[in-house]
């Protein structure tokens, strides 16, 4: 019997300039193969990993991992 094997998607903007959800948007969209129709908001994201069919990159991956720095709109409230 054949195992499935997992695919990622690993986007790593670790060292870019992250500061508001715009700037992350911004830095998303290429390597996710985000559509100019892409709303730009969370609710946009979710549908986007979670439905699927708006993104061929994204579809084509089993997991999608995106690392980024802890800065700007990004950064944790607790320690």
């Amino acid at each position: 019997m054949a195992e499935k094997t997992e695919s990622e998607l690993v986007v790593d903007l670790r060292g870019r300039s992250i500061e508001t959800l715009d700037d992350f948007w911004d830095a998303v969209t290429e390597p996710c193969g985000l559509p100019q129709r892409f709303g730009r908001n969370t609710d946009a994201w979710r549908d986007t990993i979670q439905t699927r069919g708006i993104s061929e990159v994204i579809d084509s991956y089993d997991i999608l991992v995106v690392h980024v720095d802890k800065r700007g709109s990004l950064r944790c409230a607790g320690p």
